[in-house]
This record gives C-alpha cells, structure tokens and sequence, in this order.
C-alpha cells in the first residue's frame, strides 16, 4: 500500500527541490542530520521548514552586495525592515546594510543558514547579532555556547568584519534565564573582533518593569524603542562607519527658541 504525502511533507519537499534548482551553487545541506549524542540541539544546525521562503529571500539579496553592514537574529532583528525602518533609515540610511534576521529563529537555525550560504562573498565592516530569546528556557550554558559557534561562523566567513554580540533583550517570565545567558555571553567581548554590549535595562522603566511604549508586546521594540536602540548603537556604528563633516561653509545650525 502507497501512503500519499500529506502537505505538511509535501510542500516543504518541493520548497526543497526549488532551493536546489535555483541555488545549487550554495550547496545546500539537506536533509539535515539529528545531533550527535551529547551535541545540544542549540549547538547543531537546524533549518525550518516555514521558513525557507524567508531564507531563499535572503539568499537572493546577496546578488546587491556586497554589504557594508549586516544584521541576524530573530524577529526583533527583522522588524527593523518594518517597525524600525524609519528609525534605520534616519541614523543608519547612508551604510548599506543588509537584515538576514528570521522572524521565529533560534540560535541553531542562525547557525544552519550561516552554514548555506547566507554569507556567501560578504565580509562587511560590522555584523550586529541579536540571538537567543526563541531559546527561552533551555539550557543557559548550550545556548549561549551556540552563539559562539555564530560568532566562530561569522569570524571565519567574513575575516575582516567586527562583530557586535547584544545581550538578550529583556522579555516577561525571563528576567532569570536571561540573567544567566548574557553574563556568558559578556565573555566573548575580546576586545578585537567581537564587541558585546547590553541595552536591555534601556527599554525598562526606573523600577525594571515593562514599558508598554518601548516594547508594548514585551518583546518587540516599538518605534520608540528602535530608536533607544539605534542611539545606544551609535557609538559603535560610528566607528566603522564615521560621519562624513559637514561643509566648511555650512551655515551654522539655529538654536532652537527658549521655552
């Protein structure tokens, strides 16, 4: 007797069969091994099924490179493209940049699509990683050792590129792993190629509570808190990418009226 595939199967396999014809050059690697006995799943690429859209997505932005600067994570990374795009656009326009984040993602699915290709001829000046809040609850140790398997990947395929590592933004019913996750996390700042650096309590209120205006679903940054991360980046941004002067003969700026 033939089983027929049902669509949860089917459309994935097809999706599958697409990736290939149009990206074969990519060597993609499916379908994808268990983890060895011992290797944390956090720790072991793992790609998604619903997300390979996304990926092949991702994998056609690189016919516009090179990029000077690239962001990865998760949601909070990819709505920088929606809730964000204003805020990226007034302090970052001028850099061209590309988001690979994947709404969804944890740290082995980064780790997967690093391994297919998604950095394929890019070595940026700064890469901005933002990881680890799907890993919600899993082992603190074997997810953030899964970021440094990230940060090996994007040190070996862009030699030239710095890498700043944010801590896991704050997040209702985490404060504790989070707590434990991003103080691991502190310890790949070397001072050389990757730089880590926390803006979670920004978002927070005086007290450490949840401010609906920053992050109104206590996990996504609102406008507001897009632009309270761009201003905590900025410094860093600056660095490699420093602000052109402006003209010797530009007016001088207005003050602005008393109040």
């Amino acid at each position: 007797m033939f089983l027929i595939p049902t669509r949860h199967i089917l459309v994935p396999a097809l999706l599958l069969v697409f990736t290939a014809l149009a990206h074969a050059d990519f060597n993609i690697v499916w379908p994808q091994p268990q983890p060895p006995p011992g290797t944390p799943p956090q720790c072991f690429p793992q790609p998604r099924f619903d997300c390979l859209p996304h990926f092949l997505n991702n994998l056609e932005k690189l016919k516009a490179g090179p990029y000077d600067m690239v962001l990865d994570g998760d949601s909070i990374t990819d709505f920088w493209q929606q809730a964000g795009a204003g805020v990226w656009q007034k302090h970052f326009g001028a850099i061209k940049t590309a988001d690979f984040a994947i709404a969804g993602d944890g740290v082995q699915s980064v780790l997967w699509r690093l391994r297919n290709g998604e950095l394929k001829g890019q070595d940026p000046k700064l890469i901005m990683l933002l990881i680890g809040t799907n890993n919600f609850n899993q082992n603190p140790q074997d997810v953030a050792n899964g970021i440094k398997l990230l940060l090996n990947e994007y040190e070996t395929q862009c030699p030239d590129a710095h890498i700043l590592l944010l801590g896991i933004f704050p997040r209702v019913g985490a404060t504790d792993w989070i707590a434990k996750v991003n103080p691991i996390l502190a310890t790949y700042d070397d001072g050389k190629r990757v730089t880590y650096l926390d803006i979670g309590p920004k978002f927070l209120q005086p007290d450490g509570t949840f401010s609906k205006e920053n992050m109104p679903d206590t996990v996504h940054p609102s406008p507001k808190g897009y632009e309270i991360w761009a201003e905590a980046i900025q410094p860093i941004v600056d660095k490699y990418f420093p602000p052109k002067p402006a003209p010797a003969d530009a007016p001088a700026p207005v003050p602005a009226p008393a109040k």
